[in-house]
C-alpha cells in the first residue's frame, strides 16, 4: 500500500510554493531574523551573550561533545570502537577516511571557539571592558584549541576567520609548528587580560596552554618556565549538567558503549581498563559485557559520572611539563621528585622508583601522563611527539598488527 501519513504536508508544501510565486520580486517579506542567534553585538549584554555563547562551544568542543577528546583517542591507544560506524572504526584502525564526517564536525567545533572568541573579545572591549578576566578566557580558549588543532591534525590546518562585517577570511594553511606558535601567543594576549574577578584562574589556563604550546615546539625550558606559577592544585573544569550537555565520556563510553576503554590495544598501546590505577578506575560491566557492535568486549571508565565535571588543564599538568623539561636536562633526580609530588595527590598510588635508563624514563613519563589525562585530548598528541621530537618509529608507539576487527591497522599517525 502507498504511504499516505505525509500526503497531507505535501499537498500543502504545494500550495504554499504556488502561493509565493507572485511574490519573486519582493522575497525580503519572507526573510526572518532568528532572535536567538547573536552574530555580532551592539550592547553590554550582547558582549556578554557572544562571551556565554563561546563558553558553550568551549564546552562542545571538549568534554560536552564527541571532540578530538574522544576520536584521538581513538586513534590512539586510549579508546576501541565498540560501534558499527565506519567512521569510528576506520579511526580506530588507523585508516582515518577523508570522507569521515565524523571529523568535520570536530574541526568545525574547534574553528568555532576561535571566531566566536574573537568576535566576543570585539564586544567585550567596546561594551563592558571590564574585567578584563573576560577577555583573557576569551583569548585562553581560543589558545587551547588552537593548540588541540595542531595535536590532532596534519600541516595543512588554515585559521579562516570573520571580518568586520562578518564574511569570511581564508586562512592559508600552516604547519602544526605554527599552530602552536599561535596557540602561545594568543596565551600570551590571555595573560595581559587578567584582571578583575576570575583572573587568577583564567591566568593559570593560560599559562597551563602555553607550556602545553611550547611542549608541542621542543622548547621545553621556556614551556617549565611558563607553567611555573600553578599551583598542584589548580583545575580548570568543564561542566556539565542535565539541561546543558553530558560528559560525553560518559555517554559514549558508560551509557551508548559505542567507545570501549583501551586495554593493551595493538601491542603498544597501555593496559588502562586492567592497570588498577586509582586516577583511572575502569573495567568490566557484568551486566553489559559486549559493546553497542554485539561482538567488542565492553569494558567501561568509572571516572566519570553523566554530569560530572572534566579537567581540562591542572597543576598536575603543570608538575608533568616541568619533570619533561628536566628529564631533557637528564636530571633523573628532579625527573622523579616532580613526578612525586603529583602522584602525592592521589591516595593509594605507590611511589616510583628511578627506572634509571634514558628511554626508561621517557616511557615512565608517557605513562604517567597518560593516566593523568586521559580522555582529555592529550594522548594523541604525546603519541606523536613519541615520534617527532623523540625519534620513535610509528609502529613502536601506535597501535599495531592485527586489528580486533579484521585486518591489520593501518599507519595513520594524525586525523
Amino acid at each position: 500500500m502507498p504511504d499516505n501519513r505525509f500526503a497531507g504536508l505535501r499537498r500543502w508544501g504545494a500550495l504554499c510554493a504556488l502561493a509565493a510565486l507572485p511574490l519573486g520580486a519582493c522575497d525580503s517579506i519572507l526573510e526572518v531574523n532568528d532572535p536567538d542567534i547573536i552574530q555580532d553585538a551592539s550592547s553590554a549584554s550582547g558582549a556578554i551573550a557572544l562571551m556565554n555563547g563561546t563558553a558553550l562551544r568551549f564546552a562542545q568542543a571538549t568534554s560536552g561533545g564527541e571532540s578530538l577528546f574522544l576520536m584521538g583517542g581513538l586513534l590512539a591507544d586510549e579508546w576501541r570502537s565498540g560501534d558499527t560506524f565506519e567512521q569510528r572504526n576506520s579511526t580506530d584502525q588507523r585508516s582515518v577516511l577523508h570522507t569521515n564526517s565524523f571529523l568535520s564536525g570536530q574541526y568545525r567545533a574547534q574553528a568555532r571557539v576561535r571566531t566566536e572568541g574573537q568576535a566576543a573579545i570585539n564586544a567585550l572591549r567596546r561594551f563592558v571592558p571590564t574585567p578584563t578576566s573576560n577577555i583573557g578566557l576569551m583569548f585562553a580558549v581560543s589558545a587551547f584549541s588552537t593548540n588541540l588543532l595542531g595535536e590532532h591534525f596534519c600541516n595543512g590546518v588554515a585559521l579562516s576567520g570573520l571580518d568586520e562585517n562578518r564574511a569570511i577570511v581564508y586562512g592559508n594553511p600552516l604547519t602544526v609548528d605554527s599552530l602552536f606558535a599561535i596557540a602561545a601567543a594568543l596565551s600570551d594576549s590571555a595573560l595581559q587580560n587578567v584582571g578583575g574577578t576570575g583572573g587568577a584562574r583564567v591566568g593559570d589556563l593560560a599559562r597551563i596552554v602555553k607550556g602545553r604550546a611550547l611542549l608541542n615546539r621542543g622548547q621545553y625550558a621556556a614551556a617549565a618556565t611558563a607553567v611555573a606559577a600553578v599551583a598542584t592544585s589548580y583545575k580548570y573544569d568543564v561542566t556539565h549538567s542535565l539541561n546543558t550537555n553530558d560528559n560525553q565520556n560518559w555517554s559514549l563510553n558508560t551509557s551508548a558503549r559505542r567507545y570501549t576503554v583501551g586495554n593493551n590495544d595493538g601491542v603498544n598501546g597501555l593496559n588502562f581498563a586492567t592497570a588498577g590505577d586509582p586516577r583511572l578506575p575502569a573495567g568490566s560491566v557484568a551486566s553489559t559485557p559486549l559493546s553497542f557492535d554485539s561482538s567488542t568486549p565492553f569494558l567501561a571508565q568509572f571516572k566519570w559520572g553523566r554530569s560530572d565535571a572534566v579537567t581540562i588543564a591542572s597543576g598536575i599538568e603543570a608538575r608533568l611539563i616541568e619533570a619533561e623539561a628536566a628529564l631533557k636536562t637528564g636530571d633523573g633526580a628532579n625527573f622523579l621528585a616532580t613526578l612525586t609530588v603529583a602522584r602525592a595527590t592521589v591516595t593509594g598510588l605507590a611511589p616510583l622508583t628511578d627506572p634509571g635508563t634514558t628511554v626508561a624514563r621517557e616511557n615512565l613519563l608517557f605513562r604517567e601522563r597518560a593516566f593523568w589525562m586521559f580522555g582529555t585530548g592529550h594522548r594523541l598528541g604525546d603519541l606523536r611527539r613519541l615520534v617527532r621530537q623523540y625519534g620513535r618509529n610509528a609502529e613502536t608507539v601506535f597501535p599495531t598488527g592485527a586489528f580486533s576487527k579484521g585486518g591489520n591497522f593501518g599507519t595513520d599517525v594524525n586525523l
